[in-house]
């Protein structure tokens, strides 16, 4: 007897390492660690992945540059010089310290998130010529892919919408990409700030044309992506502007679970934060309460005494025997009957009287 053929081994598939703009081993210290931690980094777009070691797949933190402000080169705490590894990362609401091996490693560092944070290739930092070829390389590439992404401080909103945005949270930014109001295929621009302790709260048109945007300014400028055009508002400013980013790992606006008082279900009641223009509430979906199990066997009704049947002149009728099937009254005399009672009835009133 022929043995069964077995199917062949299929190899299992081995997970493919992240593709990186620059990668190396980083060791990095924040607000609340008490000493610097070793990962395997890598940069790739506007975020840093850090992993475990370089032959992990998943990364087990991340770090945006949405809020960059700047690098600084960072003095080891106690020392008089700077030995060329130490840097520090200011974003806006933290500082992030980092260690690396070399000095070139750490200028390596600067250089690519310096290119991608503002697409433009450094020129202040101690490169080779052949590390600056990679650096914009890493530029081209990284323009090509914000021009398929929508920059993270758009948001579908209203004019009034934005301006209470950039009111209520200072702290996350002063400048806003919104739809544009007159419904065409551009956006508009909202900027906020402080002149003379007044806020100034300014809008700004940018024009669809093809594949481009048109800022609608005195010396109108054309940019090849939504992000280009926020990086012409924060590089021609001075950096004054800030894209706005809302914070993400806490609540902004306080709510409760409330009943709701027609179908008794409960509800996530939020005040809206901008006032009228948001939503007021969202439903929370809750568990249906138990109902009691039925008993098994539901019980009898009691049967009580039946009514004894009335007759007309208000006595109780005989009960009659189970056999008979025979009416009362038979129908023939009751009329006689009633017709007799009548006749009684106006003698008697006729004597009274």
């Amino acid at each position: 007897m022929a043995s069964a053929v077995k199917p062949p081994r299929v190899p299992k598939p081995k997970g493919v390492l992240p593709s990186h703009y620059y990668e190396s081993f980083l060791e990095k210290k924040g607000s609340c660690d008490r000493d610097y931690k070793k990962f395997w980094a890598g940069l790739q777009g506007l975020t840093i992945y850090f992993y475990n070691s370089n032959r992990d797949f998943q990364h087990v933190e991340k770090l945006n540059l949405g809020a960059f402000e700047k690098l600084t080169d960072e003095i080891p705490w106690g020392s008089s010089r700077d030995p060329g590894t130490h840097f520090s990362l200011i974003l806006r609401n933290q500082e992030i310290k980092f260690k690396v091996e070399t000095l070139e490693c750490r200028e390596m560092w600067k250089g690519f998130i310096l290119t991608v944070v503002e697409l433009r290739v450094p020129s202040n930092l101690t490169l080779l010529p052949g590390h600056l070829y990679m650096m914009a390389e890493v530029l081209a590439k990284e323009e090509a892919r914000r021009a398929l992404e929508t920059p993270s401080c758009f948001l579908k909103v209203s004019r009034l919408e934005a301006q209470l945005l950039l009111e209520r949270y200072p702290e996350c930014g002063n400048l806003l990409l919104r739809p544009s109001g007159d419904g065409a295929d551009g956006v508009s621009v909202t900027t906020r700030q402080m002149h003379n302790g007044t806020h100034v709260v300014r809008h700004y048109k940018v024009k669809r044309e093809g594949p481009k945007y048109v800022i609608d300014v005195e010396e109108p400028f054309s940019c090849t992506s939504l992000d280009a055009v926020v990086n012409y508002f924060v590089s021609h400013t001075k950096k004054a502007l800030v894209p706005f980013l809302l914070d993400e790992d806490y609540e902004k606006v306080l709510g409760y679970v409330e009943a709701d008082k027609e179908n008794g279900e409960s509800v996530w009641v939020a005040p809206s934060a901008l006032g009228p223009v948001a939503s007021s509430s969202r439903p929370v979906i809750v568990k249906p309460k138990k109902l009691p199990k039925p008993p098994a066997k539901f019980p009898k009704p009691s049967i009580g005494p039946k009514p004894e049947p009335r007759v007309f002149n208000g006595g109780l009728a005989r009960k009659l025997p189970a056999s008979s099937a025979q009416p009362l009254f038979p129908a023939a005399g009751l009329a006689d009957m009633t017709a007799e009672l009548q006749k009684k009835l106006e003698k008697r009133r006729a004597l009274e009287h």
